[in-house]
């Protein structure tokens, strides 16, 4: 694939790829999901307008670290016509194409690190197959309600988590340097150079089977939840935090996928323009990672997180149809 340059881009940096930008471009494809019947529109529209969305969705997700899934399930669960069981079969798959996407330039650039990624990773897939058993297993009524409910609690999460870009930890715990669980990064906003360890191994894995198994149900990756882990409670730096969330997301997404497409849950119509649009959207924004302030992603994703939450739950409470 060519390379993809960020030069056309930094225009968008400086005006602060407000989210204004965003949601002028892919509204009109959800509104008129409510002015006009489906059955009138031509059999492309829906393909076009999946692509075109999940583009800007793989630019803001791989810099805030949580996932493609965590914003394509609740905006086209919400706003497309489309059944909540083949939306978040798709959005698993489109979690994994932003992390793999995404995932080289991460690694050559030391914002994931791969002893760090790969024990969380582990037991976050084996939990997310026994998640997309019990999602399937569901009403769509009741699952749509829940996102809604945990949407809205990502959102309350986001506002209230304090990020620390650069966490100080004393020592590393025994089960961290027992897996050799540490690196070095270089900084490429401030240039500066990091060297960081994790502590609270033992709980952080315990956390991690209860995302995976969120993961697995709702078919959002659980990215949002990988960082606040990772950076508040075992002290990994934010920019590494992001980074490595995007390995976890490909292992524990591509396990629980793999029930969703047995079961016959993935569509190609939805999922093919879904993740062709999220891989490129998904290099873009693992090089704008490197540069771009962490406020600016950070607002404009509760903004459409907290819109889709509510869209999501007033729909799965029928009120909002």
């Amino acid at each position: 694939m060519p390379a993809v340059h960020l030069h056309p881009w930094a225009t968008l940096r400086r005006a602060g790829m407000g989210a204004g930008i965003f949601l002028t471009l892919v509204v009109p494809a959800f509104a008129s999901a409510g002015i006009v019947p489906a059955s009138t529109l031509p059999w492309w529209f829906w393909p076009l307008a999946l692509f075109v969305t999940c583009f800007f969705i793989g630019i803001v997700a791989v810099p805030a670290g949580i996932g493609g899934g965590t914003l394509f399930v609740p905006l086209i669960g919400g706003f497309f016509p489309f059944h909540l069981d083949f939306v978040r079969g798709a959005g698993l798959l489109v979690a994994l194409a932003s992390a793999l996407a995404a995932g080289p330039m991460l690694l050559r650039g030391g914002l994931a690190n791969l002893r760090l990624a790969l024990p969380l990773a582990l037991l976050a897939s084996i939990s997310s197959i026994a998640g997309a058993m019990l999602g399937l297993a569901l009403p769509a009524a009741t699952v749509q309600t829940a996102l809604g409910v945990i949407v809205l609690a990502i959102v309350a999460l986001m506002l209230v988590s304090k990020k620390s870009e650069f966490p100080q930890i004393a020592q590393a715990d025994r089960l961290s340097s027992a897996l050799g669980i540490h690196g070095v990064f270089i900084d490429g906003a401030s240039g500066q150079t990091v060297d960081w360890k994790v502590h609270h191994t033992p709980l952080g894995l315990l956390l991690f089977l209860f995302i995976g198994l969120l993961g697995g149900l709702f078919g959002i990756g659980a990215g949002w939840a990988n960082v606040p882990v990772l950076n508040l409670l075992m002290g990994v730096p934010l920019k590494v935090s992001a980074g490595s969330s995007g390995l976890i997301l490909s292992l524990a997404s591509s396990s629980a996928s793999w029930y969703y497409i047995n079961e016959g849950a993935v569509l190609p119509m939805i999922a093919v323009p879904s993740v062709v649009g999220m891989m490129l959207g998904a290099r873009i924004g693992a090089r704008l990672l490197h540069v771009l302030k962490g406020s600016v992603i950070r607002k404009m994703v509760i903004t459409l997180l907290l819109f889709a939450g509510v869209r999501a739950l007033l729909k799965g409470l029928g009120l909002w149809v």
